[in-house]
This record gives structure tokens, C-alpha cells and sequence, in this order.
């Protein structure tokens, strides 16, 4: 069925960014795997083309589009591309609302300039070695001195972690506050006392630099608060409904380019003397993933249209997250298996796409969480 949630405009951004990944990003993608890192100067490129801060008003040299819909053209083209460790997404449409949002107009002016050119490459932290989903596990302290923050702790599995200039961190600023004593502070590179610990090793997503955060009597200027004082819980539960409508975005739209790939290669390859699409078995394998990825987009269309009109609530995105997410990874299998032994060949894209695509049902909140928040929603 056509799709109805996009207008001449949105298609005409399409042609930009498949440009742009074209020229600045598919012929260095390799390069940038074995590296473990994407170059500073892709960054740069994305914000010269006007990639980076779409949403971020004119005034602090973004492109003054709040309109969800661009960044979810960007989105699926990347997750096209099998570019998913350029994460543009994170800076855009994760660590920008909270800036835009949360931010002062001197934070504003300080920090969005930079965000948009690129210059300023950004990561927020929330994850700790003893604590995941669980916000009230945080550890990480900051102690009110007067003038200043003083941050002590640790954080992993931090995104764009390596290249990172401005991070947002999630720490406790009310020790017995549980949840709800936890407030966003802002580092910036060169903080005496920030270190980045190394980079970490993943299954997949290889050029997207992963790491360790360690913050040792970091002096956190008060003007870095972002946000309420305690308010973080709060913040951060206004703004998940989008980074998980973006992990959904990509999610669908792997599992249907993995779906066109697996498709086209059927009717190629040969076995038995006849091309696989003639056996019944291949035929009924993409019946069900053709079918299972049109219901899936028709309701994430939905979704998508609903966000960008603001709209969305936190049920309908955790849905969003967790089925779509699921189907990645199962349609990801199935493609993989009907390709054969090439399936498990790295140079074929459903092979990157395997280990690529595994995280997606974890980070941004697991499916089981996801479960949880609708179950309550719905029982409660």
C-alpha cells in the first residue's frame, strides 16, 4: 500500500540525505568498521549539508524544523544504508530535545551553534556497570558545593562515547531521593577529573564508538545544570517516547530492506535445478515477512504522524519499540537463513545487518520493559 505519511517536501529531504550518505558515508563505512570510530570530518559534512540539528531553530544554526518527519526520512535512510553506526539519531533526535527543550538561553547559545555545524558531537549518560533499565540503581553522585557540582562515578555502553564533546549525564543529586533524586548535568570535554575509559567491543555496530565514562571529582559548573534540580526522572520520561520511536523507525525499515534483498535473491539463486522462489517452504517464508512488515508499518506510520503532531503518548511508543524491534530481529534471521551459507558471509549486507540489528531490542529500553510500561498502562 502507499505510504501516506510523507509530503513532496519530506521526499525531497529523502534525495538529500541518500545523497549525502552516498558521497560521505557509504565509501568510508569500512574504513570507519576497522577504525572503530566515524570521522570528525563526516560529522562536519553532516552539518554543512544541513543534517544535524533539523529540528533547532534558525536563530542557533539549525534548520528550524520541528516537523518529526524529517528526522524520520533521515532515519530510514541511514538504517538503509546499513549505516547504523553513524549515529546521527542519537545527537539529533535524542540529546537535541533535551537541550532545546531543557535549555537555557545561554545553554542555548553556548552549546547549539556547535551541535548544528557538527563541531560540537554529543552522548548522554545514563547506563552504569551496576545499573540498566533501573533508574534507581544510578550511583553516579553529584554533590551540591556551592558554586559547582562535584560528579563522582562511572557510566558504560555510552554511545558516540569516544568522540563525545558535550555529554549529558544522569546523576543523583538527593541520596535518598530513590528515582526521583536524580538531575541532568552537562560535561564538556577537557572537564579535569572526565576520563574516557576504552573503547568497547561489540558484535556489531563496529564503527560506532562505544565507551566508558569516568568522572573523578568532576567540578560541574552550576550553569550546567539542565533542567530541574531532582528532575531528571521526569525529563527523561517526557523524552523517551522519541528515542524510542526512532529505534522503532529503523527497526521497520531494516526488516523491509532485508525483506527486498532476501526477495530478490531468491529468484536468483538457484537450487535443485530451479530458482529457490519456486519452493513452496521460500514462497510461505516471504508471504509472512511481507505481511508481518506491512502491518508493522501501517501502525508505525500511525505512529510516526502522531508524534510529529505531538500527539504520541509513552504506551503507544513502547508498542511501537518493542514489536517493531522484535520483527527486526526475527525478520533479520529468517532473511539470513534462506540466503544460505552467504547469509553468514560478512561481506553480504544481511550478515552486517545480523549483528548490527541485535542491540535493537535492548538499548532505549528492553522488550521486557517495554511489556512492562504497556502492561501497567493498561492494568493499573
Amino acid at each position: 500500500m502507499p505510504r501516506q505519511v510523507y509530503t513532496e517536501d519530506h521526499e525531497a529531504y529523502r534525495e538529500v540525505v541518500r545523497a549525502f550518505l552516498g558521497k560521505e558515508v557509504v565509501p568510508h563505512y569500512e574504513r570507519w568498521e576497522r577504525e572503530g570510530v566515524v570521522s570528525r570530518e563526516a560529522w562536519l559534512a553532516a552539518g554543512r549539508q544541513g543534517l544535524l540539528g533539523v529540528a533547532i531553530p534558525e536563530e542557533y544554526g539549525g534548520g528550524g524544523n520541528p516537523d518529526f518527519r524529517y528526522s524520520a526520512v533521515q532515519i530510514e535512510e541511514f538504517a538503509r544504508a546499513g549505516a547504523s553506526g553513524f549515529f546521527v539519531s542519537l545527537h539529533n533526535d535524542i540529546v537535541g530535545p533535551y537541550l532545546l527543550s531543557l535549555g537555557t538561553e545561554e545553554q542555548k547559545r553556548r552549546w547549539l551553534p556547535g551541535f548544528c555545524s557538527g563541531e560540537t558531537i554529543t552522548a548522554i549518560a545514563m547506563t552504569e556497570p551496576g545499573a540498566g533499565s533501573d533508574l534507581q540503581g544510578i550511583t553516579t553522585t553529584a554533590e551540591d558545593r556551592g558554586d559547582h557540582w562535584l560528579l563522582n562515578g562511572a557510566k558504560t555502553f555510552i554511545s558516540n562515547g569516544v568522540l563525545a564533546d558535550l555529554v549529558i549525564v544522569v546523576a543523583r543529586t538527593t541520596p535518598e531521593g530513590g528515582a526521583k533524586g536524580l538531575s541532568l548535568l552537562v560535561v564538556e570535554r577537557g572537564a579535569k577529573g572526565f576520563e574516557r575509559g576504552r573503547k568497547l567491543e561489540k558484535i556489531g555496530q563496529k564503527a560506532q564508538d562505544t565507551a566508558e565514562l569516568f568522572f573523578d571529582d568532576v567540578v560541574v559548573p552550576k550553569e550546567n545544570l539542565l533542567g530541574e534540580v531532582n528532575g531528571a526522572f521526569v525529563h527523561l520520561m517526557t523524552h523517551l517516547a522519541q528515542e524510542r520511536m526512532a529505534i522503532a523507525v529503523a527497526a521497520i525499515t531494516v526488516a523491509e530492506h532485508l525483506l527486498e534483498i532476501t526477495t530478490d535473491y531468491v529468484k536468483q539463486r538457484e537450487a535443485f535445478g530451479r530458482p529457490l522462489s519456486r519452493l513452496q517452504h521460500v514462497r510461505f517464508e516471504i508471504a509472512e515477512m511481507a505481511t508481518e512488515c506491512a502491518v508493522t508499518r501501517s501502525f508505525l506510520d500511525r505512529c510516526i504522524t502522531e508524534h510529529a503532531g505531538g500527539t504520541l503518548d509513552a504506551t503507544a511508543a513502547s508498542m511501537a519499540k518493542w514489536w517493531a524491534t522484535e520483527l527486526q530481529k526475527r525478520v533479520t534471521d529468517r532473511c539470513l537463513q534462506l540466503h544460505g551459507g552467504y547469509g553468514y558471509m560478512a561481506e553480504y549486507p544481511v550478515a552486517r545487518a545480523f549483528v548490527d540489528g541485535r542491540i535493537q531490542t535492548i538499548y532505549g529500553g528492553t522488550t521486557e520493559i517495554m511489556k512492562e510500561i504497556i502492561g501497567r498502562s493498561i492494568l493499573n
